[in-house]
């Protein structure tokens, strides 16, 4: 029998439910990796390009508009979670209010949560949101990979400082931070981040069939 690589397990990754309410999360169990950003950081894009399935966590023209927990299941035991995205100044303060709430109680919370990976646009990382997420990871000590996204909008040099500069940035925060240059559309990074997310979900490759994904090109890993 061929080997399943854990890049064709995430491919396996199925919507289940959304949640709106800490109340509704599923059985805290298993082992799942959140997805956390800015509203227009590319989020769903990196979530679709890592688990190879594109149309797996919808990729809105308006940003604020994913306002629930979002939970895409691999197998009965391992879930990626597209978390609400944060940060977006044209929705109800009240509206924003809540979901940030369900945002910080997830995250504190959720014993099944094994690390969240972090999509700050390269043009513009370490916003205030990024930053009082990242204070908050490290208050609770969860595991952060960030993805600088849209790297590809920038020169080399500048992407190289910008890498630098978070990496201070997150080394002064937690041991357990680390990043890494990503684009979607180029798939930079790309297999380093998916290496990332299957240790964190502990998946190991099987027996049975198919293949690893691409490997990105210029991602920079630091921790």
């Amino acid at each position: 029998m061929r080997s399943i690589s854990a890049t064709e397990q995430l491919r396996r990754a199925q919507f289940v439910t959304s949640v709106a309410q800490s109340a509704q999360l599923p059985p805290d169990r298993g082992a799942e990796v959140a997805f956390a950003g800015r509203s227009n950081a590319g989020k769903s894009s990196a979530l679709n390009a890592i688990a190879d399935h594109r149309g797996l966590a919808r990729v809105s023209k308006t940003p604020g508009r994913t306002r629930l927990i979002n939970y895409f299941a691999i197998d009965d035991d391992h879930s990626l979670v597209d978390l609400p995205g944060y940060g977006y100044a044209a929705v109800a303060s009240d509206m924003k209010a809540g979901w940030e709430q369900l945002l910080g109680d997830y995250l504190r919370q959720r014993r099944s949560l094994h690390g969240v990976v972090l999509i700050m646009d390269c043009r513009h990382p370490l916003s205030n949101h990024d930053q009082a997420l990242l204070d908050f990871c490290a208050a609770f000590d969860r595991p952060v990979h960030v993805l600088l996204s849209k790297s590809d909008k920038l020169a080399h040099a500048a992407r190289q400082r910008t890498l630098e500069s978070v990496r201070r940035a997150l080394a002064a925060r937690s041991n357990r931070f680390s990043v890494q240059l990503f684009s979607a559309t180029t798939r930079t990074g790309l297999e380093e981040a998916r290496t990332v997310v299957a240790h964190w979900l502990g998946l190991e490759d099987s027996t049975d069939k198919k293949n690893p994904g691409n490997k990105g090109k210029d991602s920079g890993v630091h921790k």
